[in-house]
């Protein structure tokens, strides 16, 4: 058990770096005191395997995030796979025309509004603007060690004035935005022909008005949608622009891809999903590039749905869990020299894309991130495409440029960097 003064040093600091020092004293599995409630940290690629998979049941429950309960009061993401699955039918060709930086986080957001409202937005649309800049005020405030500290002293949020009330009244502002567009497709609503995630939710309303144990209501509609929202959105942004920094910094690496892009894919049509099969490299330097960046360090907290024995460990029902996908992701003996970025590390020796069990950029088990299969084809189509279409250059020396993360309590941001788009 660990000493108060050290975990509060480890809050107002970077979580992961802290994990990565106990558990070289503790082992794999350790309790960490987060102010007066303790969780259990995994570490290392045997004992997280072992608890979210071997005991996926056991360890499925949904983590402790205080500041968020204030808003989502138990409803959100659960619903997500019954009114999702018989609308997710976005595996289409993205086109991409860059404008200015502004589309990283324009773009993803429209995939979302495509999906949500079955509308794309202008990216000079008012309404479309103040959305991307409250999921981007959101995204810095759920950063910052004020919000660690918020999360682990919960009795500061009603008490005392800070950023998490700006979170707070952000996600309300959204929450009104999205029933307002509820509203609207009520008008027009077609139970035989949903256009969107709105109408699957509307329809499946509908089914259950009998039944006094229905949660399928506005206000989980609401949440849900502000889920994809904050989930689909700046996660998926801030990908994009660390890949383009590696990419930038490593120009031998961007040549091979765009060999491979003139190869398969041509200068005469987009990109298509179909086509990452036939590219072996390009999916490699995907990999790496999600592994290597390591964007949500700590995961989501879980929490155990019931009293488990685990190594010799009683851990009680409700116990927070705190998995380490770093301790994962950059394993030294599955990734050799893991702080270098290198697609090699996703190939075998004929060149063949090769896969790791150790590649969870989106966790595992039975929560593993709902939006995986979206955000890998985001990534694919967003890339292929930018460099299929133009060449990239840095304003300054290559030497000069810095790709390790900005130190960060939630996410791994990638440092502020400028990039000349040059066409093809």
């Amino acid at each position: 058990m660990l000493s108060e003064e050290l975990i509060l040093l480890g809050i107002a600091g970077a979580l992961a770096s802290y994990v990565e020092l106990l558990s070289k004293v503790y082992g794999p599995v350790f309790t960490l005191y987060l102010g007066k409630k303790p969780a259990v940290v995994l570490y290392g690629y045997e004992a997280v395997k072992e608890a979210l998979i071997d005991h996926g049941e056991e360890f499925a429950g949904r983590g402790s995030f205080p500041v968020f309960e204030r808003f989502k009061k138990g409803l959100g993401m659960k619903f997500m796979a019954v009114i999702f699955c018989p609308y997710y039918q976005v595996c289409k060709p993205l086109k991409l025309t860059l404008r200015s930086h502004l589309i990283l986080g324009c773009a993803p957001c429209n995939v979302i509004c495509s999906i949500v409202f079955q509308n794309r937005f202008d990216y000079k649309d008012q309404d479309f603007l103040n959305l991307m800049n409250n999921l981007n005020e959101n995204v810095k405030i759920m950063s910052s060690p004020w919000m660690q500290v918020c999360n682990n002293f919960p009795v500061i949020i009603d008490h005392l004035p800070g950023s998490h009330t700006k979170l707070l009244k952000n996600l309300i502002s959204l929450k009104r935005y999205c029933l307002e567009k509820v509203k609207e497709h009520q008008e027009s609503l077609d139970v035989n022909n949903p256009r969107d995630f709105i109408d699957c939710f509307l329809i499946k309303m509908e089914q259950e008005k009998h039944n006094p144990k229905a949660e399928f209501t506005y206000e989980n509609f609401a949440v849900t949608t502000s889920d994809l929202f904050a989930a689909g959105t700046e996660t998926t942004s801030t990908t994009l622009r660390y890949s383009l920094l590696l990419l930038l910094k490593h120009p031998e690496v961007t040549a091979k891809v765009q060999e491979e892009i003139d190869h398969v894919i041509g200068r005469h049509r987009s990109p298509c999903m179909q086509d990452r099969s036939h590219m072996p490299y390009t999916d490699a330097v995907l990999h790496e590039i999600q592994r290597y960046i390591d964007l949500l360090p700590t995961s989501l907290p879980r929490a155990v749905t019931c009293d488990i024995k685990f190594r010799n460990y009683l851990i009680p029902k409700g116990t927070t869990v705190i998995t380490s996908l770093t301790s994962v992701l950059h394993d030294d003996k599955e990734f050799p020299n893991p702080k270098r970025f290198d697609p090699g590390h996703f190939l075998d020796e004929n060149g063949k894309f090769k896969k790791s069990d150790y590649s969870i950029p989106f966790s595992t088990g039975k929560r593993i991130c709902v939006g995986e299969g979206l955000a890998r084809m985001e990534l694919f189509l967003f890339l292929t495409t930018i460099l299929q279409n133009f060449n990239l250059k840095s304003p300054v020396d290559l030497k000069d440029l810095d790709t390790t993360a900005v130190a960060n309590g939630f996410v791994s941001v990638p440092p502020e960097f400028r990039i000349c788009f040059i066409p093809v």
